[in-house]
């Protein structure tokens, strides 16, 4: 018999790995428990967008085949992050009437107001992504943050409209369908890390998360309980990577596995690594210079941003870091340096279940849109009663090498 709750599945597509997240909340314990998680080499992404559908699909398939192995259920949708520089934001207003004077504010109000808000002049080849409300105006009353249950007649948004380029969106879509999973909804994965790593707290007094992910970094600040802005950096921890590379003048595979490596050495002058039976020995002081040069940049860059809206070292709550590059030894040092804010690692909080597995900053996107997903409608996962057999990750494979067939005959046609 299928057990009772709700399902969500979180999928961080990023450039260089795919993260899967599936968790359950039941009926007994609000606390979302984490029950699979899937992890799988990226493939096909260039800075955060799709260049190789066929191989995208084939990244996402091998982490939802993982998680699928783990859950014993049949994933059928998800909430999948969406990347790349050609996510911007801006700002924008809308105005409803809500009825007569006595009229009591509600959920469908402020639908109908920020629909209004998404009512935006936008090229035909850019299509909204999410409406963030910032503050609500009621007659003339300005800055209120929650008008459910309040009085009057003339409602107002101000909000903050996050857009993406349609060709991408849809070619995340068709990288999804080859795999026979719905897309339930696509968030920028900084936002989507914030939901689980950032308290109300933080929210409300002021904060910066930054998701240094493999090709991009993602920027969030939030203040006064809101989104105030949003940005995508074309900078991460591959560029670090490539930089050891030229410096060092080693391989690039070297080059990660040194990256990595770094954190755990503590203070040795020389830092050795193991890469095919081979021992290679490097100056532990010019591998920290050159990864602290090119952290540097993407401090500078994020500072930035914070300057554009007058945050620059006027953020309370601070800089949380989570992606894979949070690992690097004296992140948080230089982050506090380089942006006169206070900083530390973002982890996962207030799940349960597999926690050992995903309280670290690399899942906190993954986690995110899991959380994300359940705000949607009930996804759809079949479990042992529901027809899911042991057989399925062989036939999601046959399934995901039938459309491979059709997509690659297309293009010779």
């Amino acid at each position: 018999m299928q057990e009772s709750g709700r399902y969500a599945v979180g999928l961080d597509i990023g450039t260089t790995t795919v993260r899967c997240a599936v968790g359950l909340v039941e009926p007994s314990n609000p606390t979302p428990n984490v029950i699979a998680i899937g992890v799988a080499p990226g493939a096909g992404m260039r800075k955060g967008m799709v260049n190789n559908i066929v191989s995208v699909a084939q990244a996402i398939d091998a982490a939802l085949e993982a998680s699928e192995r783990m859950s014993g259920y049949e994933i059928h949708s998800a909430t999948v992050s969406v990347n790349g520089s050609h996510v911007v934001a801006m700002n924008s207003k809308g105005m409803v009437t809500v009825g007569v004077q006595n009229h009591e504010i509600n959920e469908q109000d402020l639908r109908r107001a920020e629909d209004a808000a998404a009512i935006v002049q936008l090229p035909p080849n850019r299509e909204i992504l999410q409406v963030s409300p910032r503050s609500y105006r009621l007659d003339g009353q300005e800055n209120i943050k929650d008008p459910i249950g309040m009085s009057g007649v003339r409602l107002e948004v101000d909000a903050h409209v996050i857009t993406a380029l349609s060709p991408h969106i849809k070619n995340l879509q068709k990288a999804m369908e080859m795999t026979h999973t719905q897309v339930n909804h696509m968030v920028m994965p900084a936002l989507a890390a914030s939901h689980t790593v950032l308290s109300e707290k933080l929210v409300e007094n002021g904060v910066a998360l930054i998701d240094i992910g493999g090709a991009t970094t993602n920027v969030a600040v939030f203040e006064e309980g809101e989104l105030q802005h949003v940005a995508i950096l074309p900078l991460g921890g591959m560029n670090i990577t490539n930089d050891l590379a030229i410096g060092l003048k080693t391989d690039l595979d070297i080059a990660e596995k040194l990256k990595l490596q770094l954190h755990e050495d503590g203070k040795s002058k020389m830092t050795t690594i193991k890469y095919q039976k081979e021992q290679h020995s490097f100056d532990t002081e010019e591998i920290e210079e050159i990864i602290e040069a090119r952290l540097d940049e993407i401090f500078e860059m994020v500072d930035k941003e914070l300057k554009r809206i007058n945050r620059s070292g006027k953020l309370p709550g601070g800089i949380v870091l989570v992606g894979g590059s949070a690992h690097l030894k004296g992140i948080v040092e230089q982050a506090k340096a380089s942006l006169n804010l206070p900083a530390r690692i973002g982890i996962p909080q207030n799940i349960s279940g597999l926690v050992d597995k995903v309280s670290t900053p690399e899942f906190a996107t993954a986690v995110g849109l899991m959380l994300e997903d359940l705000q949607g409608p009930q996804n759809a996962l079949k479990g042992p009663g529901g027809g899911f057999n042991f057989s399925l990750t062989s036939d999601r494979a046959n399934k995901l090498f039938k459309n491979v067939k059709g997509v690659l005959g297309k293009f010779k046609s």
